[in-house]
């Protein structure tokens, strides 16, 4: 079914669309350790902007950036550098780092990005305002080559409780599998939001 159009009220949240099946997710090693925290909150499985799987949709502009001094002012000799708002080192993974504005996406919010991957929001940005979100890649070059400048429908699959401990992602990460299959299971398990 195809996305609707945001409204003349700016409101960028889309109908109904298909989520990504987890298969679609970043491969895994079967080397995880132990099991990933449970996502902080649950997302409401109705409302107008709930797909037919119950996961919120946005339209956002998408930029990527870096550690370095051209997207954060910081050398890799300062002690920040690499360091998100969040606390916690930028890192790309299957649950890679992102920042957004934390008043549409709070720090800890989970997002599935396609032609990216699912990202967490870790970071915030002076120009990253409203419906913006900026992914982490490691080099300049990465960012050009991979990305660019976007608009593109995301997915919200946790929202955030506005923090993000460097535990909280190493346990996403380290059990990314099973945290994808559980996300994906919930949402099939949820009541359809028609």
């Amino acid at each position: 079914m195809a996305a609707r159009r945001p409204s003349a009220t700016g409101d960028p949240t889309f109908g109904p669309v298909a989520a990504p099946p987890p298969e679609e997710a970043p491969a895994v090693g079967a080397d995880s350790a132990s099991q990933a925290p449970v996502p902080k909150a649950a997302l409401p499985r109705e409302g107008p902007d709930a797909g037919r799987d119950g996961y919120p949709r946005y339209r956002v502009v998408a930029t990527g950036y870096t550690a370095g001094k051209e997207s954060t002012g910081k050398s890799p000799g300062d002690p920040a550098y690499g360091i998100t708002y969040s606390g916690v080192r930028v890192r790309r993974d299957t649950f890679s780092t992102i920042a957004a504005d934390p008043t549409v996406f709070p720090i800890g919010s989970i997002l599935y990005i396609p032609e990216y991957g699912y990202g967490v929001v870790a970071d915030t940005g002076s120009r990253i305002k409203g419906y913006r979100i900026d992914l982490y890649f490691p080099t300049v070059d990465a960012v050009y080559r991979e990305w660019g400048k976007r608009t593109v429908e995301v997915t919200l699959l946790v929202r955030g409780d506005g923090r993000l401990t460097e535990g909280e992602l190493e346990g996403l990460n380290a059990d990314a599998e099973a945290v994808l299959r559980r996300l994906w299971t919930d949402a099939e398990a949820a009541p359809d939001a028609r």
